[in-house]
């Protein structure tokens, strides 16, 4: 591939671990780019000392963010391929010629190092179960056939440079990713890669409150995406509703003059709600519309 292939690392106080990451990563691209996320170590010089590019953030902003200064910086660089691993050491940097190879033949427009396309792919069970599910959960929203829709570890070609801008600065960004690249025909294709949770200082987050943030940040980025399905269908679902409750008022009235509040109630309350989601969803659609013509220029 002619052009420049560049590796991103989004750091957070990893002085113990970005020095061989980013002298691994050397070996198989043109430039490393470190994004520093506010650490209170040695992580951003020791990276700088090293040859890498370092953006540096004052403060911790999250996953999301750093990804976001990284894919920003790539763009800047007009970089022809780019790929984005943890500085931990739980991705091996040997992958990275795996990760990248689709991207170069042209085969694919986002590459995701899987870890379940393998039996040993060195996830503990209660890991794989909870990222298992979150990917299932994505699945539904994007691409079918994936295996690990949280997996950091992942390579991108120019025009997934190009054209994805992560919003989310937490661990939701690798859906929101995934959700972008769907709704602009990006391809996407895993190839199976080896993590390490043998290191030493492992990911702190929280498995239940990382699932939490990725399904209300992939329901978000839904709600917002595709109003018609998030919003228009409950509205329409509520409007059914009431119907059945406005017909069954009238029977009641007709045959004994009498109106029963429930289920008047029930039936006025199901219209109203039905009429403000339909509502939401046609505003939000258009507005919506706006924004992506004046931004694919379609």
């Amino acid at each position: 591939m002619k052009g420049l292939v560049v590796a991103c690392i989004p750091a957070y106080n990893e002085e113990r671990t970005i020095a061989r990451v980013v002298v691994e990563a050397q070996r198989y691209v043109d430039k490393v780019i470190v994004c520093d996320d506010g650490s209170t170590d040695l992580t951003g010089e020791i990276a700088r000392r090293l040859g890498a590019e370092v953006i540096r953030h004052e403060r911790n902003m999250g996953y999301g963010a750093a990804l976001y200064s990284l894919f920003k910086a790539a763009r800047e660089l007009d970089a022809s391929a780019m790929v984005v691993l943890d500085a931990d050491l739980q991705h091996n940097p040997s992958d990275i010629p795996r990760l990248l190879s689709p991207v170069v033949k042209g085969e694919a427009d986002i590459v995701i190092g899987s870890r379940f396309l393998e039996k040993e792919g060195g996830v503990p069970k209660y890991r794989g179960l909870g990222i298992r599910l979150i990917t299932d959960f994505a699945k539904g929203v994007s691409y079918r056939d994936i295996t690990d829709a949280q997996s950091g570890f992942r390579a991108y070609s120019r025009r997934a440079i190009n054209s994805i801008t992560p919003s989310e600065q937490g661990m939701g960004a690798s859906t929101e990713i995934l959700l972008e690249a769907k709704e602009i025909g990006l391809r996407v294709v895993e190839v199976p890669i080896r993590i390490s949770y043998d290191v030493e200082k492992p990911s702190t987050h929280n498995p239940l409150l990382h699932g939490l943030d990725v399904i209300l940040s992939t329901v978000k980025h839904l709600s917002i995406r595709r109003p018609l399905v998030f919003y228009g269908v409950p509205g329409f679902a509520a409007l059914v509703v009431a119907l059945f409750f406005w017909v069954w008022t009238l029977q009641i009235f007709a045959s004994t003059r009498q109106i029963v509040t429930n289920i008047a109630l029930i039936a006025l309350g199901a219209t109203l709600v039905g009429l403000m989601l339909l509502t939401t969803a046609i505003i939000l659609w258009v507005l919506i519309s706006v924004v992506r013509e004046a931004k694919y220029g379609a």
